[in-house]
């Protein structure tokens, strides 16, 4: 077994952190003395938080969103449901915010789709459908990237946390090496 382990990999950009199994060992091939070797790995720290607060939004966007596209489908499939049977659908819409009205909406071909920055496009019930599901898939396959992740965040940090525990308590033990050291030699 090694000295000091090198797991360090990187996962979309972040960085591995590596864990330290020898401190003196690492400190020495990395040519930091003990403060230096702290204030490295306290900003590494920093560093994880900063894109795992980034990686919680975005999930929470997409945890928002894919309730938003499941709903757009369902909607899709009712009014394809409806078509040809000649009964009306009821529905509630947003006129802006906070403002609805009603709408009885007859047998149609088409439905219209905010697709963002103020567009809106008129698409077939069928596109509509097939959009709407890639879409949808697209959001679920981000989201689970998305948890990996984090999944692999956490282990850095974690990993990057222990570290520093170690270091600290290497010193600790050290410094009290050398003052017992002192105290015996100049015992004798």
């Amino acid at each position: 077994m090694s000295s000091s382990s090198t797991t360090e990999t990187e996962r979309r950009g972040i960085p591995g952190a590596q864990f330290v199994e020898d401190v003196q060992v690492y400190l020495n091939n990395s040519g930091f003395d003990v403060n230096s070797a702290l204030s490295f790995l306290q900003e590494r720290l920093q560093q994880y938080k900063l894109v795992e607060m980034k990686l919680l939004a975005q999930q929470r966007d997409l945890q928002a969103k894919i309730p938003d596209i499941e709903k757009c489908l369902d909607i899709v499939a009712t009014l394809q449901d409806k078509k040809g049977t000649g009964e009306a659908l009821l529905a509630d819409f947003e006129v802006s915010e906070g403002i609805y009205s009603r709408a009885s909406i007859q047998d149609t071909d088409s439905v219209c789709l905010w697709l963002g920055a103020n567009v809106m496009l008129e698409y077939s019930c069928e596109e509509a459908m097939a959009l709407l599901q890639k879409n949808l898939d697209n959001a679920k396959a981000s989201l689970e990237v998305l948890v990996a992740d984090l999944q692999f965040l956490r282990d850095q940090v974690t990993i990057t946390q222990v570290t520093i525990a170690r270091v600290y308590n290497w010193d600790v033990h050290h410094r009290r090496m050398q003052q017992t050291a002192a105290i015996s030699s100049s015992a004798s």
